[in-house]
């Protein structure tokens, strides 16, 4: 896959992407990223690619002209039917379904801003869609960039080390993922589940589906609304509600029993005093 990005700060994308599962996707050809730096396309002795913004107030707007222009050279290097998007926190939520969309494009060109932003005309004009990373403002858009290219290039076949990875991470089923467990089998007292060790595929596939389903009704229940569960994930969930509650109880009476503990030590120590 071919993917562009404009960007004022090109070489801190590339240090950043030559690490990791990124950086060896990269060595395979797997991805091929570009970078179009609007100072390239500025007819000033100083580059000027800002100014300041009509109506007043703080900071600086980015021009339409040289990222109109460094837009234009990227997509005349992309494939056709690539897609520009600009990254803003004013953008549609990013999030795994986007991220699979945009594996099945062609290829795509990702606008970094800076400052205020960039001139709305440019925006209105020039791109075809409009992303957000969260709902927080970065100093420019190029941590957004590597978090979309991040995220798309690891649903490329060759990228992960097993393609079953990326099927069974968070968010591919519309669920947080399972918890995680390796050796030593127990670590300061806590020890794996022993489902886990069993060898009982079936049984694990069981715990590991209904880790999922708690862990999502318990951090995102959102996501829990817009699925259609099954009767078995239903039966699964209430069965992982029942544990969390019993827990919570159990959690509960010993904090209880500690208080009263050291409640009784500190009146017995009072006395003592006196």
């Amino acid at each position: 896959m071919r993917i562009a990005v404009v960007t004022l700060f090109p070489s801190m994308l590339r240090e950043a992407l030559t690490h990791g599962v990124l950086g060896r996707a990269l060595e395979r050809g797997v991805v091929e990223v570009g970078y179009f730096d609007p100072r390239d396309h500025t007819v000033d002795a100083h580059r000027t690619v800002d100014d300041r913004p009509y109506g007043g107030g703080p900071g600086m707007v980015l021009k339409v002209e040289p990222f109109r222009d460094a837009l234009r050279a990227a997509r005349a290097a992309m494939p056709p039917g690539s897609r520009a998007v600009y990254l803003g926190a004013d953008g549609d939520r990013f999030d795994q379904r986007r991220a699979r969309e945009a594996r099945d494009w062609p290829g795509f060109i990702l606008v970094a801003g800076r400052y205020e932003g960039i001139d709305e005309r440019f925006v209105e004009h020039e791109v075809d869609e409009q992303w957000s990373i969260g709902d927080y403002v970065l100093s420019g858009g190029e941590l957004a960039a590597l978090v979309v290219i991040d995220a798309v290039a690891r649903l490329l076949p060759g990228t992960l080390g097993s393609a079953e990875s990326a099927v069974q991470e968070s968010f591919t089923d519309g669920l947080l993922d399972w918890p995680h467990y390796t050796r030593p089998a127990s670590v300061d007292g806590r020890d794996v589940p022993e489902v886990l060790s069993s060898g009982d595929h079936a049984a694990i596939g069981r715990w590991r589906l209904q880790q999922s389903l708690g862990r999502t009704w318990q951090r995102r229940p959102d996501l829990l609304e817009r699925r259609a569960m099954s009767a078995e994930e239903r039966a699964l969930l209430e069965e992982f509600k029942r544990a969390a509650a019993v827990r919570r109880m159990e959690d509960n009476r010993v904090t209880d029993e500690r208080y009263d503990e050291g409640e009784s030590n500190e009146q017995d120590h009072s006395a003592t005093e006196r």
